[in-house]
């Protein structure tokens, strides 16, 4: 299977994990990722407080790029990323004229043939959980996980499973053999790029959330969206300096999960990027062999 991908910005620099993660298990899944030729950036948090043309034209040509490349499904595993897509999509279908003002500041038109599709609903609806299952061959041993969605994959017309409960992550690590834990810090905000600019709130907003999946006994939490990684790991230190907290809670991509589960090596996983170490744990459950 083919489908097109857009890494985005953060896959290529900050979230480097996230990529080639997602590249090592889905090789794993017998799926080919070919990339959008000469993509550019989606303009993610400033192009919509500068211009809202601007917002819309550099999604818009990502997918006019696809289009030319025949890709009629685009992997976009940052939520960011997909939800700007595919608010465009969107966008010109409900609104022809929008369609010709960007097709004149783009200098081609998008005939509306290539779609975006995030990860979660990739694997869901494209891949499967039978696949995904027939893929592992390192359950992960009823490891506790807190799957945490964060918000953006809640936001007008992602669409991406319930809004206020949603299960696919969670159904996802089942099927890796993990044990997802109950909780009802799922879809909060971590305060995504306030993190630069606010890192004051991040800290206030990031806090309750790993108070809870510690509280409900999860042993790492695992996400699918490169601010909420970032958020929820590196500024334990932060957390733990201000509040006198001792948080040192793993925090893995889902990629990763799955890689790990399909037996792949954590190099290949990019482990290593990760600030905090999840391998004693991995060890501790026996996924590991020591």
């Amino acid at each position: 299977m083919e489908i097109g991908y857009y890494p985005g910005c953060s896959l290529e620099s900050s979230a480097k994990e996230f990529d080639v993660s997602i590249r090592a298990c889905f090789t794993k899944l017998g799926v080919s990722l070919k990339e959008i030729p000469d993509w550019n950036c989606c303009g993610a948090s400033p192009a919509h407080y500068l211009n809202e043309e601007l917002a819309l034209s550099l999604p818009y040509r990502n997918l006019i790029k696809a289009e030319e490349a025949k890709l009629q499904k685009i992997l976009s595993p940052c939520p960011a990323c997909h939800s700007h897509l595919i608010h465009v999509y969107n966008e010109v279908i409900r609104d022809p004229g929008l369609n010709q003002r960007l097709k004149n500041i783009v200098g081609k038109e998008f005939k509306k043939n290539s779609v975006s599709k995030h990860l979660l609903d990739f694997i869901k609806e494209d891949i499967g959980m039978e696949r995904l299952k027939e893929s592992i061959t390192l359950p992960l041993k009823d490891l506790k996980v807190a799957c945490y969605y964060g918000c953006l994959t809640r936001l007008p017309d992602v669409n991406i499973d319930d809004i206020e409960n949603p299960m696919i992550m969670d159904k996802i690590i089942e099927a890796i053999g993990g044990e997802p834990i109950d909780w009802s810090y799922k879809t909060e905000c971590c305060g995504a790029s306030l993190s630069i600019t606010r890192t004051e709130i991040v800290l206030r907003l990031v806090k309750p959330i790993l108070e809870a999946a510690e509280e409900k006994g999860a042993e790492c939490i695992v996400v699918a969206c490169p601010l909420c990684q970032s958020n929820l790991e590196t500024r334990q230190g932060d957390i733990n300096k201000k509040y006198k907290t001792s948080f040192k809670i793993p925090v893995l991509y889902l990629s990763q999960l799955i890689g790990i589960s399909q037996g792949i090596n954590p190099a290949e996983l990019g482990l290593n990027r990760l600030i905090i170490n999840p391998t004693p744990l991995l060890l501790e459950k026996g996924i590991f062999e020591k």
